[in-house]
């Protein structure tokens, strides 16, 4: 497999982590003093909203502070249009994503409504922006050393 292709790999298993809350999963990514950054892009200004520093920490992020689904609910993290530059044994990624809300709606007692057809619930964006990591080749695998994520909206806290 490639180095780009790896480096893709890598996201994927970052954004599943996060849409399945599973700490432990977006530690294993992340190299042992790797740090995430978290900002908002304010009309082409970054203001940092956070920063998490070890692997350890930014898995048990995940885990305690990410809002829990709701019943039937779920996010989709999706990401496009990776550009990649590899240098000997550090990377670069800048990649645009969307995290899609999804609620499945719950079936009436009676069954679904006469002329009910096709998935039923709602999918909302609720979030985009840039994932720019940092990652480092280290014992033939790529993990993220520095993770800068750029949010297009604001943040309540």
């Amino acid at each position: 497999m490639s180095d780009q292709r790896e480096i893709q790999e890598v996201m994927a298993r970052y954004v599943r982590a996060a849409d399945h809350r599973d700490g432990a999963a977006m530690s294993k990514i992340f190299l042992p003093e790797g740090k995430t950054e978290i900002f908002y892009n304010n009309a082409g200004t970054a203001e940092r909203l956070g920063e998490l520093v070890g692997a350890k920490a930014i898995g048990d992020a995940v885990t305690m502070l990410m809002k829990p689904h709701p019943p039937r609910g779920w996010s989709h993290h999706t990401t496009h249009d990776p550009i990649i530059e590899v240098k000997g044994d550090t990377a670069t990624l800048d990649v645009q994503f969307v995290v899609f809300n999804v609620v499945g709606a719950e079936k009436p007692e009676g069954g679904w409504p006469e002329g009910a057809f096709g998935a039923q619930g709602t999918i909302i964006p609720i979030e985009s922006g840039y994932y720019r990591p940092t990652l480092k080749k280290v014992d033939g695998r790529w993990m993220i050393a520095h993770h800068r994520v750029y949010h297009d909206i604001p943040y309540a806290f």
